[in-house]
């Protein structure tokens, strides 16, 4: 069994975490991987640009790189939460739209179950975030998913 375990570094994706080190510990699995997608695009959120701006595209372009940086720490987290367990797992570091991403590397991979937070992060990106896990289910073919609450 291959397992695929979404996180975005919210209370509910630690969770789904603890959730797949338990079916890891306790079922034949051949592998765990722990994806993160970052949705960085020009859709007027906190990462869209302009010449209009109030910093310079220079200071635009360290700010997302060191928000780049703080994303891929939330996989290394995860990595080391696996390893503390005696579980061998890998990360996925992927760019772009959440649903699709989990549901693309599922697929081309061969996972068997995606294990995914019912929500993410709080506040307005609470909505948003729970529509993942909801595409997600809906999308996925071929593929188990469990919503972890």
């Amino acid at each position: 069994m291959k397992i695929l375990v979404c996180t975005d570094g919210s209370e509910q994706s630690r969770k789904a975490l603890e959730k797949a080190a338990e079916i890891a510990s306790g079922c034949r699995v051949d592998e765990v991987a722990v994806i993160h997608v970052y949705d960085n695009k020009p859709d007027g959120s906190m990462y869209y640009w302009d010449e209009g701006s109030s910093i310079t595209r220079d200071q635009f372009n360290k700010i997302q790189e060191e928000d780049k940086d703080n994303r891929k720490n939330i996989l290394l987290e995860a990595l080391k939460f696996f390893e503390d367990k005696g579980i061998k797992a890998r990360t996925i570091f992927k760019e772009g739209h959440p649903s699709h991403n989990i549901v693309k590397v599922a697929q081309d991979e061969g996972f068997d179950m995606i294990v995914i937070g019912s929500r993410g992060l709080g506040g307005l990106n609470k909505v948003f975030l729970g529509s993942v896990s909801s595409a997600v289910v809906q999308e996925v073919r071929d593929c188990s998913v469990l919503t972890v609450k």
